[in-house]
C-alpha cells in the first residue's frame, strides 16, 4: 500500500506541478512505467484497465476535434456573441446566458472541450466589453465551474461519465433518461448559487455596442448551417447506437473525423494542424493514470472503500446517495477525479445499488471543483488563463470551490 501511494502521490504532485512544461501525458505514462517496473501493476493489468478506457479516451479525442473543427468555422465565437446580444446590454442576463452557454458546450462537448475552447472566446468578448478584472474573474469562475457541474446529461459529456456507463454496461439511453434531471437541477442550481455568491461583481450594464455582429465571426455560412444539421444526425447516431450495444467512441470518433473531412472539403480548416493540436496528451494522461490507480486497487485500498460503501447500501436510498456522492467529491478533490471514478466504480462493483453509481458519477463531476487540482477541466482551465495573462491563485479558487460546490453537490444528488 505505500509504494502504491508513493507513486501516486508522486505521479498526481508531478501532473498538477508540470515543471518545465512537463507534460500531464507523458508524466502519468512514467508513473504507469515504475508501478509496473516495481511489480505494484501486472501486463495484465495493464490490458485490463486499457479495455475499461479505450472506449472513453477515443470518444473524447472525437469530440474534441470536432469541438476544434467547430471553433475554427466560428461556431463557438458566433454562440458567445449571440448571447451577449440577446442580453441586450443587461449584466445580470449577461451572466445567465453565459453560464447556460457553458452548459451547453459542456453537456455536448464535454467539459474539457468547454474549458480548452469556450473559455478564451469569452475572455476576448468580456475584455472588448471592457469589463473591469472582477467581473472578468467572477465570469470565468462560473464559466469554469458549469464546465464541470453541466457535464452530466450525456455518457459523452465527461470522460467519468463513458468510463463509469462502460464499466457497469449502462445504455445511452438509460443514462440520459436517469441523468437529465440531475443535470437540469445541476444547471439551475448552480445558476443560483453562483449568482448569490458573485453578484457584487456583476456589472447592472454592459456596452454591447462594442461587440462585432456574430455573423460576421463565421468563417464558412454554409458549413456553419450544415453543422447544426450535422450534430443534430450525430446526436441522434447516439441513440441508434444505443439499441444495437455499439461502442460510444463510434460516433464520436468517427463524427469528428467525418466533420474534419467535410470542413477540409470546403478549405476553411487545416486537417494537419487540428490533428497536431488535438490534445493526444489526454490518452496518455487516461491510460497512463488509471495504470498507476490500479496499483492501489491492488494494493487493497478498494477493498476498504467496498466496506464504507455496502454499510452505506444498507442505510436506505437518501443516505447511500448522499454518502456515496460526497465520498466521491472529496476524494476527486483531493486526489483528482479521473483515478477516483476508477477506484469507486472498482469498489462498487458488487453492491448492486444503480442510484449509488449515479451518485458516483455526480459526486465526481462536482466534487474537484473544490479544489484546482480536482479535475482535468480545471486543469486546463486554469492554464488556457495563465497564458491569457489572467492569473487565480489556489486561495481563491480554493475558497470560491469550497464555498459553492457542497451546497450545489447536495441537492443535485437528491435530484437522483
Amino acid at each position: 500500500m505505500i509504494l502504491a501511494s508513493s507513486i501516486f502521490i508522486i505521479t498526481l504532485i508531478f501532473v498538477i506541478w508540470q515543471p518545465k512544461n512537463l507534460q500531464i501525458g507523458t508524466t502519468a505514462v512514467v508513473g504507469a512505467i515504475v508501478a509496473l517496473v516495481l511489480g505494484v501493476v501486472s501486463f495484465t493489468d495493464v490490458l485490463t484497465v486499457t479495455n475499461i478506457v479505450w472506449d472513453a479516451t477515443l470518444a473524447f479525442i472525437g469530440i474534441i476535434i470536432l469541438s476544434m473543427v467547430l471553433d475554427e468555422i466560428g461556431f463557438f465565437e458566433w454562440a458567445a456573441l449571440k448571447m451577449a446580444k440577446f442580453s441586450n446590454g443587461d449584466g445580470l442576463k449577461m451572466f445567465i446566458y453565459s453560464i447556460l452557454l457553458g452548459a451547453f458546450v459542456s453537456a455536448l462537448f464535454a467539459n474539457d472541450g468547454a474549458a480548452l475552447i469556450l473559455t478564451p472566446i469569452l475572455l476576448a468578448k468580456m475584455r472588448i466589453l471592457q469589463l473591469n478584472i472582477k467581473t472578468i474573474v467572477a465570469f470565468l469562475l462560473a464559466g469554469g465551474f458549469i464546465s464541470d457541474s453541466a457535464s452530466l446529461p450525456f455518457v459523452f459529456s465527461n470522460l467519468t461519465n463513458i468510463v463509469t456507463a462502460n464499466y457497469f454496461s449502462i445504455g445511452f439511453v438509460e443514462y440520459f433518461l436517469n441523468m437529465i434531471i440531475p443535470f437540469i437541477v445541476s444547471v439551475v442550481v448552480s445558476i443560483l448559487f453562483l449568482w448569490l455568491l458573485l453578484r457584487k461583481d456583476i456589472p447592472k450594464t454592459v456596452d454591447i455596442s462594442l461587440l462585432k455582429d456574430p455573423k460576421s465571426v463565421i468563417k464558412n455560412m454554409k458549413l456553419f448551417y450544415f453543422s447544426w444539421v450535422f450534430l443534430a444526425i450525430l446526436l441522434a447516431g447516439y441513440f441508434i447506437g444505443d439499441a444495437y450495444d455499439l461502442p460510444i467512441s463510434i460516433f464520436a470518433l468517427g463524427g469528428g473525423i467525418i466533420f474534419l473531412i467535410i470542413a477540409t472539403m470546403s478549405k476553411t480548416v487545416e486537417p494537419i494542424r487540428i490533428i497536431k493540436e488535438a490534445p493526444w496528451q489526454v490518452v496518455w494522461f487516461s491510460i497512463g493514470l488509471y495504470i498507476v490507480v490500479y496499483g492501489l486497487k491492488n494494493a487493497g485500498l478498494t477493498d476498504y472503500l467496498t466496506i464504507v460503501l455496502k454499510d452505506l447500501s444498507l442505510r436506505g436510498d437518501t443516505i447511500a446517495v448522499v454518502g456515496t456522492g460526497f465520498i466521491a467529491a472529496f476524494l476527486s478533490a483531493i486526489m483528482n477525479n479521473m483515478p477516483t471514478i476508477m477506484i469507486m466504480d472498482i469498489a462498487m462493483h458488487d453492491i448492486g445499488n444503480q442510484a449509488m453509481i449515479y451518485a458516483n458519477i455526480v459526486g465526481c463531476n462536482l466534487g474537484p471543483k473544490m479544489t484546482p487540482f480536482g479535475s482535468l477541466a480545471t486543469l486546463l482551465w486554469l492554464h488556457v488563463l495563465a497564458k491569457k495573462g489572467v492569473k487565480i491563485s489556489f486561495a481563491q479558487y480554493s475558497k470560491f470551490g469550497l464555498i459553492i460546490t457542497p451546497p450545489v453537490l447536495l441537492l443535485v444528488l437528491l435530484a437522483i
